[in-house]
């Protein structure tokens, strides 16, 4: 199972559109996960009418249509692998033992907001996991986005760079 992961598009503000290279992906993924910070409906909608299957959150930047249409916190299991996703976590020193406590029974917890790419384990196996943003990269070098393969319970995780248009 092909898997893409992204968050933080903050549509229209940062970008009109997702990047070419992330709906390539897209139309490649068995199922997309996004992080929350949408910030336009019509990018919920349009991911929603794209996608084989979508897992989202809202995020601190989504208004009460967004909010009304996806939680705050999201599971699934995806190739046997057991997924949460939410927007934020907190800051960055002790995320890891505050989250394996927060979500002792998933396999990977995907979180947003920050826009830095995060890839790390706690210390009972919970794998961390922040795309960046593929259309707001802040402070990163790049903008980002992750995808995944996921079988049997094994994830095998790739972290992208969005391509300037040449």
């Amino acid at each position: 199972m092909r898997l893409l992961i992204i968050s933080d598009t903050h549509r229209p503000k940062r970008a009109r559109d997702l990047p070419s290279q992330v709906w390539e992906e897209v139309d490649r993924a068995d199922a997309v996960i996004h992080a929350g910070d949408w910030c336009d409906l019509d990018a919920l909608t349009s991911l929603e009418a794209r996608a084989e299957q979508l897992i989202g959150v809202y995020g601190n930047n989504d208004g009460p249509e967004l909010r009304a249409r996806l939680p705050e916190v999201a599971r699934a299991e995806l190739g046997g692998v057991r997924f949460a996703v939410v927007h934020e976590t907190g800051q960055a020193h002790g995320r890891e033992k505050r989250c394996a406590k927060r979500y002792p029974d998933v396999d990977v917890l995907v979180f947003g907001h920050s826009h830095i790419p995060w890839d790390t384990r706690a210390d009972n196996g919970l794998r961390l996991l922040n795309p960046g943003s593929p259309t707001d990269r802040r402070r990163q070098p790049h903008h980002t986005y992750m995808t995944a393969e996921v079988d049997g319970g094994r994830i095998d995780v790739q972290l992208h760079t969005v391509e300037p248009r040449g």
